[in-house]
Order: C-alpha cells, then structure tokens, then sequence
C-alpha cells in the first residue's frame, strides 16, 4: 500500500476526496479541516494500492495539488485491514508491476545530477577498474562495476524519452558525457602515476589478459548482455524489486570499458583505445534501447488495465 498526504487549498478539498473515493484501489481516508499552515488549507490522508497510485496521482496533479499545495507519497511496509486487503484485490495488477511515473522521473532526475558525489564514484570506481584491467583481476572489474553509478542517468534519459522531458534529455547526457570525461580523465593522471611508480607497466596492458580483454573487443554479445541488463534494471527501477540493480550493475562492462580506454591512452595504444570507446557506446545503447522499450511496454501495458471510467465507490466512512 502508498500512504498519501496532500495539503489541499479549502476550496478544492471536495475535489480532492471525490478523487480518492473514485480510484478504485483506495482503502482509507481522513480529512483534517484547517490543519495545514505552510501552505494554509486541509490536510487529507489516504491509502491506496501501489498499483492504482498512478492513477489517483495523475489525477491529483491535474486538479493542480501539486502547484498549490503538496502531494507526499510513502510506501507502507505493513497495513493490518480488511478493507486494504480488499482495495489490493480491486486494483487492476499487481503492485509489484506498478509503474508511479512521478516518482520514477523524481528519483532518475536525482539519480542523473552531475553532483561531487557523481563524479567521486564514477571516477574512484573507474580508477578500480584500470588495476582490474592491467592487473588482468576479474575481482577488481566486478567490484569496479558494482561502485558505479552510471545506471541512473541511463535510466533517466530512458524514463525523459518516454516521458518527453527534454530538460531531463539534458541533464542525463550532461552527467554521463560529464561524469565519464572526469572519471576518464583523472584515470589517465591514475595511470601514468602508476606507471612512474612501476606499479603498471605496458607490457602488462598489451600482454595476454584472457580475463579482462573483452572489455576493449565489443562484439554482439556485448549488445545483446546490455539489453538484458538495461531490461532488467528499468523493471527494477519501476517495481519494488530494487535488489536487482546490483546484478544489473556487475553485467554491463561500461566503467571497465572506460577504464581500459583511459590506460590505453596513457599509453599511446590507438587500438584498445578505440576497441574500449566503441565498447562503452555500444553498452550504453543497448541499455537506452532496452531501458526505453521496457518503459513503453509498461506505459501501454498500464494504460490497457487501468480502470475506464473510474468506478464510483461509497465513502470510506
């Protein structure tokens, strides 16, 4: 179940109510007369099943709550009552399939922010990944992927393109062109310091690495693994099955890639710079395609078993 709050303007507090008793999937309702002061208006509480929240939010937001008062929305852990239980089992779906657009583009837009912590990650998780590579660990190129946090402006610009935010376009490309730059950039002064330490050495970058040199050789597998992870984490983005994302994260070879592309220019190596570049940009592409797709899906899927018209209901009372 979601937990509702709204601070409603007194003078659409009735429209609110009707919308919530209309969505069908709603469970409780309460109605506080006068009680919000920033901004002044009613306070309204609610219950509604994750898989009809959508649609009660959509409906919140064109009555204008959102602009002039406040629609705050929690996940319930645990709701004990038969009339919740009955709105879980009138909403259409299940609730682990629900798509809350709001929150999805809320979180990927927090997510794909070009921020000091961003880039810190990126960067600290492509500099594991060049002693991965030299090194010719495949623990150290797990663990890099698994400290990256390239996945959120990729779903960002998934979550923009289909929800047409042009704003969020931008400042997706901005934190994945930005935040590898750096990441890459730092990697190279990274490299030629271990170089001058004898830490690396270019024989070890160009000598036979059977466990890490897919990372500059892209092929179709390559694509195909990327548009199964870029599937896999939009459905966890969207659902309630978050525990997916760190397999997501150790599947796709991005901050690998982009590690190898940072060495081998410390180098002078033309060959694997260029293999590990096209390796990233093609990663990247599988996932915004599947990412895209898989959210298209959703959006009609949703779309198909939403209830039209909403069907009237008595008051929670």
């Amino acid at each position: 179940m979601l937990h509702l709050r709204m601070i409603t303007p007194p003078d659409r507090t009735e429209d609110v109510v009707r919308a919530v008793e209309e969505t069908v999937g709603t469970a409780h309702l309460a109605v506080l007369t006068g009680a919000a002061r920033i901004p002044r208006g009613d306070v309204v509480l609610c219950d509604v099943a994750r898989e009809a929240g959508d649609e009660l939010i959509g409906r919140l937001q064109a009555l204008g709550i959102g602009e002039d008062g406040s629609i705050a929305v929690e996940q319930t852990d645990l709701t004990l009552s038969k009339r919740a239980d009955r709105a879980e089992e009138e909403a259409p779906g299940e609730g682990a399939d629900a798509v809350l657009w709001d929150q999805m583009t809320e979180a990927t837009q927090e997510e794909s922010t070009l921020s000091v912590t961003y880039v810190a990650l990126l960067t600290i998780a492509t500099m594991i990944a060049a002693c991965g590579v030299v090194l010719d660990n495949a623990i150290l190129i797990v663990g890099a992927m698994a400290v990256g946090p390239e996945f959120g402006p990729l779903a960002g610009f998934c979550t923009a393109l289909v929800r047409r935010t042009p704003q969020l376009v931008l400042r997706s490309l901005i934190a994945l062109i930005g935040g590898f730059a750096a990441a890459m950039a730092v990697t190279v002064v990274f490299s030629l310091f271990m170089n001058g330490v004898g830490l690396f050495t270019r024989a070890q970058l160009e000598g036979p690495r059977p466990n890490t040199s897919f990372v500059f050789a892209p092929d179709w597998f390559s694509f195909v693994v990327a548009v199964l992870a870029g599937a896999a984490g939009t459905l966890s983005l969207t659902s309630t099955k978050s525990g997916a994302l760190i397999g997501v994260a150790i599947s796709v070879t991005t901050v690998p890639a982009a590690a190898n592309a940072a060495v081998a220019l410390s180098y002078g190596d033309g060959g694997q710079t260029w293999g590990s570049a096209s390796q990233l940009l093609l990663n990247m592409l599988g996932i915004v395609v599947a990412g895209t797709l898989t959210l298209l899906a959703q959006r009609y899927f949703w779309a198909r078993r939403r209830t039209t018209p909403p069907v009237s209901r008595p008051g929670t009372g």
